[in-house]
């Protein structure tokens, strides 16, 4: 009786535990491919091939190896700030037309899963 009020316990313990881990929204992948599409993101870059700019997935590697995270770029695309290209020459970036955050979100969140 002892045991079975024991693993009855811990179950319990696992189960309300897991529902206090954080719960990540899915991407919502044609939404932010639309946005990039609409703000002309796929002239400068393509999702695993270099072109005038990095590729999303060369973005995604960077972004993980310094620990960079959403916001880092959601800032990067409604800032403007100068990036480097691939040549070495260096241009102010597009910024994203949009205030919305969730798309922002999104859309950084896409470029991140690379």
């Amino acid at each position: 009786m002892k045991t079975t009020t024991s693993i009855l316990f811990a179950g319990s313990l696992l189960l309300a535990l897991g529902g206090l881990a954080p719960v990540q929204a899915a991407v919502d992948e044609a939404a932010a491919q639309s946005l990039a599409k609409k703000n002309d993101c796929f002239k400068c870059h393509a999702i695993d091939k270099t072109k005038k700019g990095p590729s999303y997935k060369k973005i995604a590697a960077k972004y993980k190896e310094k620990k960079l995270d959403e916001k880092e770029a959601i800032k990067q695309m409604t800032e403007g700030k100068k990036v480097k290209l691939e040549d070495g020459s260096e241009e102010d970036h597009k910024i994203i037309e949009t205030k919305d955050p969730k798309a922002l979100s999104n859309l950084a969140q896409w470029i991140l899963s690379r």
